[in-house]
């Protein structure tokens, strides 16, 4: 499989990166320039702050602003058809249509952190070695991909759950069991595996997620962090639990050419929630823990206001990450923006108005793998634009079925859903329009 899917990445880029109208720039660049990026002799004429390369503290440079954000697809097992080969083929694609870095989808750092039964998990060598063909794919396609860590906390739908706190989650059946403080020492100590071991099979970073109300979050919140020790009770130990990850992740990981990204709620969304000025000042701690980007969070799962459905306007939590830029001053790490991004053009205004550093977008990426791509190539008329509707996507998730895209139903069925030319065309009338 490996082999197989290196032979159609080269004739791919082989393809993509021959003289054509289609993959040409607007503007001239210079022949050294990464796919999908610009220089600063030869800005893009559309979109010059979205295609504007960056480079990491720790040094990995990617070649625009777009993030593609952490989703649960199934992908991330271990087993079976729709395990980790289709998962290369998934990010392959994505990395061929222009996406600047990719996050995949959350592994978790041990079996309490997995989301269900027997999920992806990462703790041992031979788990790691299993993700090559998943880094091997997206590298061949000129891209960049970092792994989610992430411990499910509450969130966990098995009897191993756990959390800062015995309380059970509204969205859950299982009531978690409380970390002892040795316990929360060896997860850090397991993030901090996960993250080394991320490394050795070829992903260029990791992102700890610490936002959506999962485990780290859950230490973060009032709501769900009743502890009387030195993980519970004032901010400083409340958010110890996280400073200790950022330190240990990096350490285990490495100084150079490997990002750490931190998922960080700066709006929960829930009574009891971290707040705001909070979030702010454990921002600058991350950064001086070795954090390269703070990814927006916005809500917990259990929060009941729409974050991501089709009625949220484009960009609408943009202003979390403006405010928290705008605190945090010169003290800021890189910020990135998200929720409710689905096009070139809202990504662009962000960044021009100086919102954030980076922009995610995670569903816009299951409708149209080439978004990043067509924008660069001026042919943004062309975008299958995801409508926010949730249904193949978010609804699958919860209903434990594999995710696809309403609008796009070959997302996540790469290797079994593949479209050929027919050798006997026919001619068809289609009768009726949508509205």
């Amino acid at each position: 499989m490996r082999t197989a899917l290196a032979r159609r990445a080269a004739r791919a880029a082989a393809t993509r990166h021959a003289p054509s109208p289609r993959c040409l720039s607007a503007v001239p660049r210079e022949a050294e320039a990464p796919f999908c990026s610009s220089t600063p002799d030869a800005p893009h004429e559309s979109y010059p702050k979205l295609f504007e390369p960056v480079t990491l503290p720790c040094g990995l440079e990617l070649r625009n602003r777009t993030l593609m954000g952490s989703m649960h697809t199934g992908l991330e097992e271990h087993k079976g058809p729709r395990g980790l080969d289709a998962a290369a083929a998934f990010y392959a694609a994505r990395a061929a249509g222009g996406a600047g870095l990719i996050v995949t989808g959350g592994v978790a750092p041990n079996r309490e952190g997995w989301v269900l039964p027997l999920a992806g998990k990462m703790s041992t060598a031979a788990e790691a070695k299993e993700h090559e063909v998943v880094t091997e794919a997206v590298h061949a396609e000129g891209g960049r991909i970092a792994m989610q860590i992430l411990h499910a906390g509450r969130y966990a739908y098995h009897p191993m759950a756990v959390a800062p706190s015995k309380k059970r989650a509204p969205i859950n059946v299982v009531t978690p069991r409380a970390l002892s403080d040795a316990d929360v020492r060896r997860t850090i100590a397991d993030f901090a595996r996960t993250a080394e071991l991320a490394r050795s099979c070829g992903y260029d970073g990791v992102e700890v997620m610490g936002s959506e109300g999962y485990l780290i979050n859950e230490f973060l919140a009032p709501k769900t962090n009743f502890r009387t020790d030195e993980w519970g009770g004032s901010f400083e130990n409340r958010s110890r639990l996280a400073r200790d990850v950022a330190k240990a992740v990096r350490e285990a990981a490495g100084p150079d050419d490997f990002a750490v990204i931190f998922r960080l709620s700066l709006l929960e969304l829930v009574e009891g929630g971290m707040a705001f000025e909070e979030a702010v000042a454990l921002a600058t701690e991350l950064k001086q823990a070795g954090v390269d980007v703070v990814n927006t969070g916005i809500g917990w799962h259990e929060a009941r206001i729409p974050t991501i459905a089709t009625c949220v306007p484009r960009a609408a939590f943009a202003f979390a990450t403006a405010n928290a830029k705008k605190a945090l001053g010169d003290d800021a790490p890189l910020l990135c923006a998200t929720n409710r991004f689905n096009d070139a053009a809202t990504c662009e205004a962000a960044l021009a108005r100086g919102d954030a550093d980076l922009i995610s977008m995670a569903r816009p990426f299951l409708a149209d793998p080439a978004l990043v791509e067509k924008a660069w190539s001026r042919r943004e008329d062309e975008v299958n634009t995801c409508i926010a509707c949730n249904q193949a996507c978010l609804d699958h998730t919860f209903k434990m079925m594999p995710v696809s895209c309403l609008v796009n139903p070959s997302a996540g069925h790469e290797t079994s859903l593949v479209l050929t030319k027919t050798t006997t065309p026919l001619r068809v009338a289609v009768a009726g329009r949508c509205c």
